[in-house]
């Protein structure tokens, strides 16, 4: 303003040092840890695609989620996928797709919440990418999933007792494979740490 007289609202100047931030992200990304992509990963209902969508807008990289991806591929949902070909079938294509996006430059990649079970997944995308775990509370995962019908691994009559085992399962192994955890309940929060966890 002292320079050339024009003056920026606060909102402008919040965009433009968030935005400032995040491309310092990608510079510590590239120099540090010798990455080129940002993976999320984490339970069902973790909030990886809300988080990887508004890290994509901070960072300018380029948002991909692996099951929406492996959808367009297939031309199938991954509900009729697994009414279909079961599990098995759905977790070879998957990981034939995480091979393939793990080999792109510049992507914040969400992955599938069982992705992470398969070590060969787990080594694709950490030749190329930091993988954050998103370590959200159980009880903000339950509020997530009962906005969600389309969870073929969660088709049972307790939903609650099936959601709460499979988390307990796989809540160890995301913590064992993943380079950084980040934790909090508040998705403005876990997107701010995210970025200063890089």
């Amino acid at each position: 303003t002292i320079w050339t007289g024009v003056t920026f609202e606060p909102q402008a100047c919040e965009t433009i040092l968030r935005r400032t931030y995040g491309k310092m992200a990608v510079k510590r990304l590239h120099e540090k840890h010798g990455k080129k992509n940002l993976v999320l990963c984490g339970f069902m209902g973790s909030g990886k695609t809300t988080i990887g969508r508004k890290l994509a807008r901070l960072t300018g990289l380029e948002f991909i989620d692996a099951d929406i991806y492996l959808e367009a591929k297939e031309g199938k949902k991954i509900s009729e996928i697994f009414a279909e070909k079961g599990e098995a079938y759905f977790r070879d294509r998957e990981t034939a797709y995480i091979k393939e996006l793990a080999q792109k430059d510049g992507i914040v990649l969400a992955l599938g919440g069982g992705s992470v079970l398969r070590p060969e997944n787990v080594a694709a995308v950490k030749e190329t990418g930091l993988l954050i775990l998103l370590d959200t509370p159980f009880y903000r995962i339950m509020k997530n999933l009962s906005y969600s019908t389309n969870r073929p691994l969660l088709d049972k009559p307790d939903k609650q007792a099936e959601t709460r085992r499979l988390y307990n399962a796989r809540k160890a192994l995301y913590h064992r494979v993943a380079d950084i955890a980040v934790r909090s309940p508040r998705l403005s929060e876990v997107l701010e740490k995210v970025v200063k966890s890089v």
